[in-house]
């Protein structure tokens, strides 16, 4: 087994993947942006590295500066977690060839087989794996996909090849939306996935969405650890995973789950990976799929996922463990049929975003009260504290909620129980809308699919759900404001290394702090999670200098896209520029017509709340 392992991620998974190397007694080591100096995961490791600023590209998408932190860390192994760099077969082939380095993932020319999406099909076609109608090469122009509309029909996935969950992905309704959909799918993949290649599919119309988790070790051993359905998504989104899936028979589950093993063998894939399906389901009762039921291979994860909590509840095998020891040459201790699915479970995300207003991420705030549900058969996967600061660069996921019981049934009742419970107070969280969700008719019963939330949940029950159990963004926003800021806590740095010195200072103002201060070293505390502090790497602060109508952004980001300027002329409504928030694309659009007076910023800029993007005379 490794003594020291650099977890190249942040918030929930990184605590997630350091509670396992401490039950196994390894060391670790986090690295950190600067917006996460004050980090949950940065608290929790044994050390910490600072590898750059705020915007992801520069800090935890920068291969150098991981690889270098794991150098000085003395750290014999890199586990990405998911997003980032989990799926970047570049970056794995360069810790591949770090010496005294080992990356805890599939190997790099297995994750370029199956993690781009083209060759995964070509891959699982040649092993008997159904696939939906779509392109086994990329595409580049909008000609091809024209042709594929013609030939199939529309909607049309237009899907990034390093993409996944959503992000990359856009739907293209009828021909004049070609080219806009796939530059932006592709810019997509480029700024999330260093990757803009991209491909087609058919867009199946209300499936359900099946995904089977594998470990496979490198001695030609594939288990899988039965099904999760995440059929419950807002935008391709998922927000409540659970397993096992209620829609199929064992004959269905049988299939899909022998069809995954087949497929990720036939790649010569090892370590934990994800295949997921999309599983054709018209039904109008509660009943069971059966075997003749259509299903199609969708994509592989070639890494741990948010919801592996769902199959480590209903199984009782810690999935992150088995991918250390997998990575350190062990062989997977199990056969298939030693696996058994015991009870149900459901995993909640908590994001911070507010439901009722279209889902709109948090744009700031500090968490006044964290107050976490317990008890049995309730897991929380978090890196948070009470205190914390609300840090905006990244994903809105801030905690994850996994319940477990002896049926789906009681699963649901102790559900509600546990959100009930679970009492956050300063920032907006989407728990009233998984509280509405547990009592919603066509999800007890199992009937949702894919689109259930986009098509067809009345808006106005999430309005309902936000007042009746939800804070509104006045209160959120206000408790910051009534209380006294209190500093507790330096930070420093040492060449690049991260020490936490701790002070109380009662009934004094903040104290200044200079990041050039130097100081001696101290070992990060423990707490019990944590998730983030600081802010964003600062923004824009121009001024106008032209009158008119200003353009503001309304949350931080990285402008992408730049598209008017000075002197033209523009209408209500349209787009002026692309700012990416949240790993989100957000249109920002001309509030009324006229002529562009001042642009005030430019492609790849970073802006704060507030800021200055456009004036309009």
């Amino acid at each position: 087994m490794f003594d020291k392992v650099l977890v190249a991620n942040r918030g929930e998974i990184a605590v997630r993947v350091m509670r396992a190397c401490e039950e196994l007694g390894v060391e670790t080591v986090a690295v950190y942006s600067e917006a996460d100096k004050h980090g949950g995961h940065v608290r929790y490791a044994d050390e910490a590295y600072n590898v750059g600023p705020a915007r992801a590209a520069d800090s935890y998408l920068d291969h150098e500066a991981i690889i270098e932190a794991a150098k000085k860390a003395d750290a014999d192994a890199i586990h990405p977690g998911y997003g980032f760099l989990a799926e970047n077969a570049e970056f794995a082939r360069k810790v591949e060839d770090t010496e005294g380095v080992t990356w805890v993932g599939p190997a790099g020319d297995s994750m370029e087989g199956l993690g781009e999406k083209t060759k995964a099909r070509k891959t699982m076609s040649e092993a008997d794996v159904p696939i939906v109608p779509g392109t086994k090469d990329p595409v580049t122009e909008p000609e091809e996909v024209r042709e594929f509309g013609d030939e199939h029909g529309y909607p049309i996935a237009i899907k990034a090849e390093g993409g996944g969950g959503g992000r990359g992905m856009k739907i293209v309704n009828s021909e004049d939306e070609i080219e806009d959909q796939l530059e932006s799918a592709k810019r997509e993949g480029e700024a999330y996935f260093d990757n803009d290649s991209v491909y087609l599919e058919r867009f199946l119309e209300g499936p359900r969405h099946i995904e089977v988790q594998i470990i496979a070790d490198h001695h030609g051993n594939v288990r899988h650890l039965g099904e999760r359905d995440c059929s419950l998504q807002r935008r391709q989104q998922k927000v409540i995973e659970e397993g096992p899936s209620t829609a199929l028979s064992d004959e269905l589950r049988e299939k899909i789950g022998e069809a995954a093993r087949r497929g990720v063998k036939a790649a010569d894939y090892y370590n934990a990976g994800t295949v997921e399906f999309l599983v054709e389901d018209d039904r109008e009762e509660d009943t069971e799929l059966g075997p003749d039921t259509n299903f199609y291979f969708l994509e592989v994860n070639t890494r741990i996922q948010v919801e592996h909590t769902v199959s480590e509840e209903i199984t009782g095998i810690d999935i992150v463990k088995w991918q250390l020891r997998v990575a350190a040459g062990e062989e997977l201790d199990f056969e298939q049929e030693d696996v058994e699915i015991e009870g149900h479970a459901m995993e909640f995300r908590i994001n911070a975003e507010n439901a009722a207003n279209d889902f709109a991420p948090a744009t700031g705030g500090e968490l006044d009260v964290y107050d976490p549900p317990g008890g049995i058969g309730v897991r929380m996967d978090d890196a948070l504290r009470q205190g914390d600061e609300l840090v905006t660069d990244y994903d809105s996921m801030i905690a994850k909620l996994i319940v477990a019981a002896s049926d789906r049934e009681e699963c649901i009742q102790r559900s509600k129980r546990a959100l009930r419970e679970y009492d956050v107070e300063g920032i907006p969280t989407i728990i009233p809308f998984h509280r509405l969700m547990l009592n919603d008719e066509t999800f007890v019963k199992g009937l949702h699919h894919t689109k259930y939330l986009d098509d067809e949940l009345d808006p106005e029950r999430i309005d309902e759900a936000q007042e009746k159990w939800g804070a509104s963004d006045d209160e959120a926003a206000s408790a910051e404001d009534d209380e006294e800021v209190v500093e507790r806590e330096f930070t420093v740095e040492v060449n690049g290394k991260r020490f936490q010195v701790e002070l109380e200072e009662r009934g004094a103002p903040p104290i200044p702090t200079s990041a050039g201060n130097g100081g001696s070293g101290n070992q990060p505390q423990r707490p019990s999670g944590g998730n983030s502090g600081g802010g964003g790497d600062g923004g824009s602060a121009q001024a106008a200098t032209a009158e008119g109508e200003t353009v503001t952004a309304e949350m931080q980001g990285t402008i992408l896209e730049v598209n008017v300027e000075e002197g033209d002329e523009v209408g209500s409504g349209d787009v002026i520029c692309v700012l990416e928030a949240m790993k989100m694309e957000n249109d920002i659009v001309a509030p009324r017509g006229g002529e562009v007076a001042q642009v005030a910023i430019s492609e790849g800029e970073s802006v704060d709340m507030g800021d200055l993007l456009i004036v309009i005379e």
